[in-house]
């Protein structure tokens, strides 16, 4: 018996790339600047954070590690998101007098390695909405063809949807990368016990409407990796707003970075897959977050293989695009 199930997921996994050999562009991605890494030991140690840090979020790994990778999965081009916005994080205990400065220099840095590989990257800036120089900041990279979006971190910037003066800001924040004609990539979940539905709702309402045309993708399927219950109740209320306004499907697209794990229970995967379908499989990315994912050959074999949607489906997922909605000629 237990060579018949372990020879059916080997067939799965098959198929779907399979999902492997199909991936083309993996939509999440990061590699830390010299400026990060220098004050990670602080921020991992901080006693604002809960928990260790992920060793793999602290290797002091380059883009041609990320590029050797990419070569060793067929991945031809990444999305490449910086992480400035570690400086600006309340989770930083005592705050860094220099955070401005850190977060100029790792937006720098990564923007840097688009210059050099436009083939291969799409950089996108990081902020904390909160900071007081996140519109400065978006301001400074007005223009410049070399930035695809923006990316922003709800959870390490403590950003709090149920409080107006903070999501007055984010809708700011929005409106000033949407002039820039830029694609916004959000992980929205937030560090409340009960997020969901209720916090998409406020985003629906009062963020999203700020981005105008251009396109909006919501990291792990909005929630912060894997499947658990308020992920799957936010991404269902993204599912009713969807059936009940389809036009909203021309903008939004939901990454399935780090979403699908071992830890995942059946059901999860079974509920997971009813919102995808709901939602539609075309408006899902293959996404790794790397480096959390590890070796990106074998997590796109084996994360993008679990046996819950179709292979047809599956392919729609990996040959998903994000609408090119900006003035600036790449």
């Amino acid at each position: 018996m237990k060579t018949l199930i372990l020879g059916a997921l080997a067939a799965a996994a098959a198929v779907v790339g399979g999902a492997e050999a199909q991936v083309r562009t993996d939509y999440h991605m990061h590699v830390h600047s010299p400026a990060i890494l220098k004050m990670l030991p602080a921020y991992c140690g901080s006693p604002a954070r809960k928990g260790a840090c992920d060793p793999r979020f602290t290797e002091p790994l380059t883009v041609d590690d990320l590029l050797a990778q990419m070569d060793k999965a067929g991945v031809q081009h990444g999305w490449l998101m910086s992480t400035a916005y570690l400086a600006r994080s309340p989770m930083m205990v005592p705050a860094l007098p220099d955070a401005a400065q850190i977060t100029r220099d790792a937006n720098d840095f990564t923007v840097g390695l688009a210059r050099a590989r436009p083939d291969r990257l799409s950089t996108f800036i990081g902020v904390n909405p909160l900071a007081p120089d996140a519109l400065d900041e978006i301001g400074r990279w007005k223009g410049d063809c070399a930035v695809t979006g923006l990316k922003l971190h709800l959870t390490n910037s403590e950003v709090d949807l149920r409080d107006p003066a903070q999501v007055q800001r984010l809708a700011a924040v929005f409106k000033a990368a949407a002039d820039n004609g830029w694609t916004i990539m959000i992980h929205m979940r937030t560090r409340a016990a009960d997020y969901g539905a209720q916090d998409v709702r406020v985003f629906l309402k009062d963020v999203l409407p700020a981005a105008g045309q251009q396109p909006v993708v919501l990291a792990h399927a909005a929630g912060w990796g894997g499947i658990d219950a308020v992920t799957l109740d936010a991404l269902g209320a993204f599912a009713d707003a969807l059936q009940a306004d389809p036009k909203l499907g021309d903008t939004l697209r939901f990454d399935l970075a780090q979403v699908m794990t071992d830890k995942t229970s059946p059901e999860d995967r079974a509920k997971l897959a009813a919102l995808i379908r709901r939602i539609g499989p075309d408006h899902f990315l293959a996404a790794s977050d790397w480096p959390f994912s590890g070796d990106l050959k074998s997590y796109f074999a084996t994360k993008f293989a679990w046996p819950v949607l179709t292979p047809a489906e599956w392919s729609q997922v990996t040959n998903a695009t994000v609408p090119e909605k900006t003035s600036c000629k790449r």
